[in-house]
């Protein structure tokens, strides 16, 4: 990324952690709750690859095609739960977002022979892509981490009628869970934003 090895580091640390508490997320909850916690785990794992710095580790060059198609898959996996709305359909905008950096990345690590993606400090230099679409990118992620911010703040949660606790506010499964600690959910999901942002900001 632009801010160094460093901030490389940061951001692989982060995702790696988000996407191990997601797999720990796997273990408990409704089938469906398990199901987003593994595409959150993916998600988390994959950005966290992606993250490493390049003057660490120089992935080969076929290592783009590994994501497009794993990324694809769970895009299309996404697809039939994303027409029912809700955090399925950021699930399918998450996994379209990391098939094109992988693509639009892929001619600067093939080009010059050892640059980086996303979350590497030579990605930059040869990256390509589509302004229009990274700048759409850019603004939903925008939006999407100042939503799960504010969710994140005192008196951002509402007490259902009957009940004592309170439950994240997410309408669609926007942010917050049901798996007991929505706000360790919503952290997750804003770090995995956050980073995402980061890494759309390099192309």
């Amino acid at each position: 990324m632009h801010g160094g090895a460093s901030t490389g580091w940061l951001l692989m640390v982060l995702c790696a952690v988000s996407g191990a508490y997601c797999l720990l997320r796997t273990r408990t909850g409704t089938p469906q709750e398990r199901r987003t916690a593994r595409s959150e785990a993916l998600m988390g794992f994959g950005m966290a690859a992606m993250a490493v710095p390049a003057a660490v580790l120089s992935p080969p060059d076929w290592a783009w095609a590994v994501y497009a198609v794993l990324f694809g898959a769970a895009a299309l996996r996404a697809l039939r739960p994303a027409l029912r709305g809700g955090h399925h359909l950021h699930h399918l905008v998450g996994s379209l977002a990391m098939v094109y950096m992988a693509v639009a990345m892929a001619p600067a690590m093939t080009g010059d022979g050892g640059g980086g993606h996303a979350g590497h400090g030579a990605a930059s230099a040869g990256a390509g892509g589509i302004p229009v679409l990274t700048g759409v990118l850019l603004v939903y992620y925008a939006f999407y981490v100042l939503g799960s911010a504010g969710r994140l703040l005192p008196g951002a949660a509402v007490t259902p009628a009957g009940g004592t606790g309170a439950v994240g506010l997410g309408p669609g499964g926007f942010g917050g869970g049901t798996d007991g600690r929505p706000e360790l959910t919503t952290a997750c999901r804003l770090t995995m934003g956050i980073g995402m942002f980061a890494m759309l900001l390099t192309l």
